[in-house]
């Protein structure tokens, strides 16, 4: 087991004395006049909350064991030194680990060693030393997955300590804000913002439902910050609508007109409507919504958070169950409605109580700090929003976010469905979306509207062509980029092949020159949150940061935090910190050659594959895409062996390490006057690697907080050994060996040179392993899947792989 904390802050010791008394571990200065024994004594009698009493804590404390033959209580009663060796054995039992199972009380500090966990390296502890030790252990992670103040806070150290002693609101320990705000009493309402569009064109301006929960004491006059999380999902989806919507993949690709417009012809247009409809008259004003909720969607980072005294805010927006308009999948029209709920807790824009009386309510507890959190579409959204430079938004964490639409549903002039959504859309997802549907008396008045609003998005998405045009132009954010003011946190899976790397990547590589500050966190996972791992304090990372951020705490967030933090894909539990994502560093350039990938000049010599699979072997593959990706990749013989070629280098000498997208440059002809590749680039070696998925180490073992929600531990672990692992993939229409807006006369069996970058990653590839190219043409889980009598041919002459490495 090993344990990543990335963000303690480092503090002097007078610091630290302050902070512990402020937290009631010790009284006063005096506190470094008494024995350290004394003082232990005091501090663990601290750590049992959920005791009533001194003699219970006690009989708590008689569980641990200082030594093999001594306890804590027996070690309590001498005046004896105090060793690092007693002192660390009793740490890592409060820390939840386990004698003989964890460490051996004969040697604790392997154990800390072995885990990575913060310690004094002295021969005997004076008080100063125990108070230091003492601070750095409750700014440690237990083995559950929280930092051990987390952990005495969810047994009711805070709550017991309020009962007597006022602190102050919101708490800091270590640059971080602590969980004593009680989440059983937060006031939950709801009120009705009004947003400057009339998206379903039924002569008003938009109402959007926003949810809100705060903590009880913004009523007595706290301001608080707000994390904002804008969902479409929040409301609820129509699932089997949109499954209906699901577009036939199993369609030829046909042949596109060419066409060579230029980007400035493609831009969408920004213009607003001549008029909107007016802005409802205020007839009058209340300080408190008439509508509450018992249960919102949440999300538990941000449950989090609302224990440390933030708010916290769900909207759906546009077309969702209870606000109007109709949905648009990420076009300007949602950055707007995302807008108009920022504005309005910045104290910018006017909310409603209902969507009748027009009694308007103001944000009047919120601080105008203001932060969106979410995964995928809701990261999206976070994006969107700050690309808009609004007034309040202070930072944005996006995770598995969209930088733009077109990288999510097409890719280099195909249609590409998002990995696990095969025939998904735009159209399709703003079907799903549109809650509306869900009452009927809201919904049968505007079904002839949305239904055409549909069509048209139908159209203009353009399945036929797969081409960049003006309507995923709209719904390109990283257009925008110079617009933000926000300091942005990204968090990406490398392995996410629904909303693929290529959206992060660009977003990085888009803000280098903004004045905003921008962290990046890379993990192994798919579209996945991270927030619950045991192996990196990803909670604490976001706490010292939203604490810079929103409260304007000065704890050096910007220094501590890494710029770009990756987790290792050979090793468990390891997280590596780097200063940039990619680099400088040359790369490595090899050629096609035969079954090779090599250094060497690649001879004239032409490889063939067909895209035609038997139809029994198409069936089948289909709806088995497990089977399918094995068969594609296997250098065994498979049905799939004529469908693709794959070319291999030697094996290693040395490790490897992949950073950013790895180029593929072809010289390639079509047997027909359309066609199609696909890639993947391939670790080819048998080794234990880690789980797709982060397995569950134990269920509802993370609080949030004391006498509040909970979340299930996890942590990616070694598989079984497998023979291979996917690196990244890539997909090109063949005519579009530009770009993805132009297209070209494809000639039958003419050669012609086209390139690709394939999905960027970092990746660790082991000596002795191979690095594999696979060339081949239908995807059956991301293209469409007609399968043509296409045959294809490389001249290998004219084919390269360019690997970028990663910088250290």
């Amino acid at each position: 087991m090993k344990i990543n904390q990335f963000a303690t802050v480092k503090n002097e010791f007078k610091t630290e004395l302050r902070e512990l008394i402020n937290s009631h571990f010790v009284a006063n200065e005096s506190v470094l006049e008494k024995s350290p024994m004394v003082v232990l004594k005091s501090l663990l009698q601290r750590c049992y909350p959920e005791m009533p009493s001194v003699n219970g804590a006690d009989f708590k404390i008689d569980q641990l064991m200082a030594t093999e033959n001594l306890t804590a209580t027996q070690l309590l009663k001498n005046e004896h030194a105090l060793t690092v060796t007693q002192f660390y054995n009793l740490a890592l039992q409060l820390l939840q680990f386990e004698v003989g199972v964890d460490f051996n009380l004969s040697d604790p500090i392997s154990a800390l060693n072995e885990i990575n966990l913060p310690q004094l390296t002295v021969a005997d502890f004076t008080t100063q030393d125990l108070l230091h030790a003492w601070y750095l252990l409750l700014t440690t992670h237990t083995k559950n997955g929280q930092s051990f103040l987390d952990h005495l806070a969810t047994k009711g150290y805070f709550a017991k300590l309020l009962q007597t002693t006022q602190l102050p609101k919101p708490f800091l320990f270590n640059g971080k804000a602590q969980a004593v705000f009680d989440t059983n009493n937060l006031i939950r309402e709801v009120v009705y913002v009004e947003s400057d569009q009339d998206t379903d064109h039924d002569g008003q301006l938009d109402l959007l439902k926003v949810e809100i929960l705060r903590p009880e004491e913004t009523e007595t006059g706290l301001k608080v910050p707000t994390l904002y999380t804008a969902s479409p999902y929040n409301q609820g989806t129509n699932d089997e609508a949109g499954e209906k919507l699901t577009h036939n993949v199993d369609v030829p690709l046909t042949e596109k007109p060419v066409i060579s417009p230029t980007l400035t012809d493609l831009q969408a247009s920004e213009a607003k409507p001549a008029t909107l409809p007016a802005k409802r008259d205020v007839k009058g004003n209340a300080s408190h919504a008439e509508q509450s909720f018992s249960r919102e969607s949440s999300y538990t980072l941000n449950d989090y958070f609302l224990a440390r005294g933030f708010a916290v805010v769900y909207a759906a927006g546009i077309g969702t169950m209870e606000s109007d308009g109709f949905r648009t999948t990420g076009d300007p029209e949602e950055t707007t409605s995302t807008v108009a709920v920022i504005e309005w807790l910045a104290g910018n824009r006017q909310a409603f109580t209902n969507k009748k009386d027009h009694i308007g309510i103001e944000a009047w507890w919120s601080s105008h700090h203001v932060a969106i959190t979410g995964r995928s579409y809701l990261g999206t959204l976070a994006i969107a929003a700050a690309t808009s430079g609004v007034e309040g938004l202070d930072t944005i964490i996006s995770e598995a976010a969209i930088s733009s639409w077109y990288d999510y549903y097409r890719e280099n002039g195909l249609v590409i469905a998002p990995g696990g959504f095969q025939g998904e859309d735009a159209d399709v997802l703003a079907e799903e979306t549109f809650s509306r549907e869900k009452q009927a008396a809201d919904y049968l008045p505007i079904k002839p509207a949305w239904q055409a609003a549909l069509s048209q998005m139908g159209q203009e998405q353009d399945r036929s062509t797969g081409n960049y045009n003006s309507f995923w132009d709209a719904r390109n954010y990283r257009k925008q980029l110079a617009s933000i003011k926000a300091d942005i946190l990204m968090v990406h899976g490398l392995n996410d092949w629904n909303v693929k790397p290529k959206n992060v990547w660009k977003m990085w590589q888009g803000l280098k020159d903004l004045p905003v500050t921008q962290k990046i966190i890379l993990h192994q996972g798919q579209h996945i949150y991270i927030n619950n791992f045991q192996s990196l304090d990803y909670t604490d990372m976001v706490n010292l940061w939203l604490c810079n951020k929103l409260l304007g705490v000065q704890n050096n967030a910007d220094e501590i935090l890494p710029d770009v933090l990756v987790q290792d894909n050979t090793k468990v539990e390891t997280w590596n910190a780097y200063q940039d994502w990619g680099g400088s560093a040359a790369p490595i350039e090899l050629n096609l050659s035969a079954d090779k990938l090599t250094s060497d000049a690649a001879p004239s010599a032409i490889s063939t594959f067909t895209d035609q699979l038997s139809e029994p072997n198409f069936t089948h593959y289909k709806s088995h895409y497990a089977n399918w990706r094995h068969d594609l990749v296997s250098t065994d013989s498979t049905p799939m062996a004529a469908n693709r070629l794959i070319f291999k280098t030697d094996p290693l000498t040395k490790e490897v390490v992949l950073g950013g997208g790895a180029t593929v440059s072809l010289r390639v002809a079509s047997s027909q006057s359309v066609g199609m590749l696909s890639f993947r680039l391939i670790d080819y070696g048998v080794a234990k690697r880690l789980s797709v998925s982060p397995q569950l180490l134990s269920r509802n073992a993370l609080d949030e907080g004391y006498h509040w929600r909970e979340d299930d531990l996890k942590e990616f672990q070694l598989a079984s050994a497998t023979p291979y692992k996917l690196i990244s993939i890539g997909h090109l229409n063949l005519q579009n060996q530009k770009n993805s807006y132009q297209t070209e006369k494809l000639v039958p069996n003419q050669f012609v040179d086209v390139s690709i970058d394939l999905q960027p990653t970092v990746f660790r590839v082991q000596p002795g392993h191979q690095i594999g190219l696979v060339v081949y043409a239908t995807d059956m889980e991301m293209t469409v899947r007609g399968n043509q009598d296409i045959q294809y041919q490389l001249d290998l002459s004219g084919c390269h792989l360019t690997l970028p490495l990663q910088e250290k």
